[in-house]
């Protein structure tokens, strides 16, 4: 028979980037006695690692628990960008409800809408929490009509309607439930939420079903399920059974070794959980998302939706530079592919496969920002290895037409830039769907465009809109091919010799366009140095030294003026880089390369083009 735990609220904290999840969810931990009084706590706590800290954004979805009135309420802070909707999808079906966060001056942005229709579809109750309240730009009144309106174009049904609205400042701690009242502390939220989300439903005595959500991976005890007890209860040397609804033939006995739950931004070793606990299941080193576990006598898997395709590709390969192994602690392709593999843990939107060489992998992702995260990581823990331009993964119809993966763009721009970006999207064949007067005087642009479209936009866009736009893309599924594209209207600058760089070299090269590197650097034959101004490359020799002709001369060279040089971010280059360039990773450096470095051979592959 079918019981709550009236005792255990599970909710997802969704948004569109920057609305303040992660914030709201530092607010709800330390008004919830979390942490001691006198305890120093990090800004964005649940935003643990280094890149996440960095950019401000949340990669991978968290876990913890707060207590309220004696309930325990399990949160999972989600991430906002489109790259890693992944783990959006698949941690809604741990929880009861969600706490939709929407901007006070934003409002309703097109990630909002990415993680609404999945609460939707899996009938999820949402209480809406309009953010950043105190904002003096705040429109509350008009976010709110903008956010029915997303659930009702969603067809969100009368019940989800029906939802809740809660106002917010989690930067200040406080929440309301009319804009009227007198701000005080987060107890509104709270309470709407052990009030309105339901509390989870399970029967205790049926045979145990877990469904694993999230892996979480560690160096001393390997993978660790995170997954809801559904029915029955999950005990330490229990036998349990490993079934998959996807993977028929998966049947796996196992014992369960040691099991945690969540507590605050612990995890808390426990004996036996109940219905509706989030657990944490370590011990079981061949389990996967989506995977079942049940009692032996019994095992039926839970369906779980399968996750979202990656939409584009890179080639990973072992650094084979004239500098290769320099500045790298792992430099060989076993390192790589361990690497690689070992993301797989943790990353279920990611595909890795080998290729015809061992020096090159295949690294499937759902966008240049999900593979460029991955890219740096690598990079900080010492890896050194080149990556190829991203490209799209195409797919064909049964009639055998080529189709491409499409992205909705959604462009906010200062009116005046509104027609450069519209003339650039549409070289890129983008499709204008609409246009319309946003908040604060800016044009909202919709396209519909070939994700290789955007591929090294990004830059571009905000050198367009002199750092004024905003471009969130979504994943909108499979169109036909669009036609060709041209990526870059200006070529490279290339060396034409192994050496150092010297001012006299660099200053001759530099009147043929923009410079990536200084003087004293390391360069080999192959090496793109910089940007030509004109579209073809343009081979210079920047190692080269001034003629001494008499001995007054030989100073002169500090009379040169050079142009800064222009740095390349690890996003800027991965833009930058043509179809026939590789970039080269390093710890210390980032170099842009041809694929073939010998400039013979190189020639002679373009003529055979």
């Amino acid at each position: 028979m079918k019981t709550k735990s009236e005792n255990i609220r599970n909710i997802a904290i969704i948004a569109h980037v920057d609305h303040g999840k992660t914030t709201l969810v530092d607010e709800l931990l330390k008004q919830s006695g979390t942490f001691r009084a006198n305890q120093d706590v990090a800004e964005r706590v649940m935003d643990s690692g280094d890149i996440e800290r960095e950019r401000g954004i949340t990669i991978l979805a968290k876990n913890t628990a707060v207590y309220y009135n004696n309930i325990k309420i399990n949160i999972i802070d989600t991430p906002g960008h489109a790259d890693f909707g992944g783990e959006v999808e698949r941690v809604l079906k741990m929880v009861n409800g969600v706490v939709l966060v929407v901007d006070a001056f934003e409002g309703a942005m097109p990630q909002t809408k990415f993680v609404l229709k999945k609460a939707l579809e899996l009938d999820l109750p949402v209480i809406v929490c309009i953010n950043k309240i105190d904002r003096p730009e705040a429109r509350p009144d008009e976010v709110i009509d903008e956010v029915l309106e997303l659930f009702l174009d969603l067809d969100a049904s009368d019940e989800q309607l029906d939802c809740p609205f809660v106002y917010a400042s989690a930067k200040a701690g406080h929440a309301i439930l009319d804009l009227s009242e007198e701000p005080e502390n987060m107890q509104p939220l709270f309470e709407t939420i052990v009030n309105y989300i339901p509390a989870p439903e399970g029967d205790p005595d049926a045979d145990t079903q877990v469904l694993i959500s999230t892996i979480d991976y560690n160096e001393y005890v390997g993978r660790i399920g995170v997954g809801k007890v559904d029915n029955g209860s999950l005990k330490v040397n229990q036998d349990v059974v490993v079934v998959n609804a996807h993977d028929p033939e998966k049947k796996s006995k196992v014992k369960i070794s040691k099991l945690y739950e969540f507590e605050g931004l612990n995890k808390i070793e426990v004996t036996e959980a109940k219905i509706g606990s989030i657990v944490a299941i370590s011990g079981i080193s061949d389990i996967h998302i989506g995977d079942t576990l049940c009692s032996p006598e019994n095992p039926v898997a839970i369906p779980f939706q399968k996750i979202s395709e990656p939409t584009i590709s890179m080639q990973f390969n072992v650094n084979d530079s004239p500098l290769a192994g320099q500045e790298g602690k792992f430099i060989t392709s076993r390192h790589l592919r361990d690497r690689l593999f070992r993301e797989l843990n943790t990353d279920v939107s990611l595909r890795v496969e080998e290729t015809e060489t061992t020096e090159s992998f295949k690294v499937s992702g759902r966008g240049e920002l999900h593979l460029s995260v991955l890219i740096e990581n690598m990079r900080r823990e010492g890896y050194e290895f080149s990556v190829s331009k991203a490209e799209v993964l195409y797919k064909y119809d049964e009639a055998g037409n080529l189709l491409e993966p499409m992205e909705l763009a959604y462009v906010d721009v200062p009116e005046e830039f509104s027609g450069t970006v519209i003339q650039k999207l549409s070289t890129r064949k983008g499709e204008l769907l609409g246009m319309s007067t946003a908040n604060g005087g800016s044009t909202r642009l919709e396209f519909s465009i070939p994700s290789r479209g955007l591929i090294g936009y990004r830059g571009e866009f905000m050198t367009d809109t002199k750092g004024n736009g905003i471009i969130n893309t979504i994943f909108n599924g499979y169109g036909p091919y669009k036609g060709d594209i041209q990526y870059r209207k200006q070529g490279s600058l290339i060396a034409f010799e192994a050496g150092e760089a010297i001012t006299y070299g660099l200053f001759n090269a530099q009147e043929r366009g923009t410079l990536f590197i200084g003087p004293g650097e390391k360069v080999y034959s192959g090496m793109v140095v910089g940007q030509n101004g004109k579209t073809d490359d343009i081979e210079v020799n920047v190692c080269k030294k001034k003629q001494l002709t008499n001995t007054r001369a030989s100073g002169s060279d500090d009379a040169l003026k050079l142009t800064p040089k222009r740095e390349l971010s690890l996003e800027q280059s991965l833009e930058f880089i043509d179809k026939d360039e590789l970039l080269e990773v390093t710890p210390v450096s980032l170099r842009i390369r041809k694929k073939i470095l010998d400039p013979t051979l190189r020639k002679r592959a373009a003529r055979n083009n």
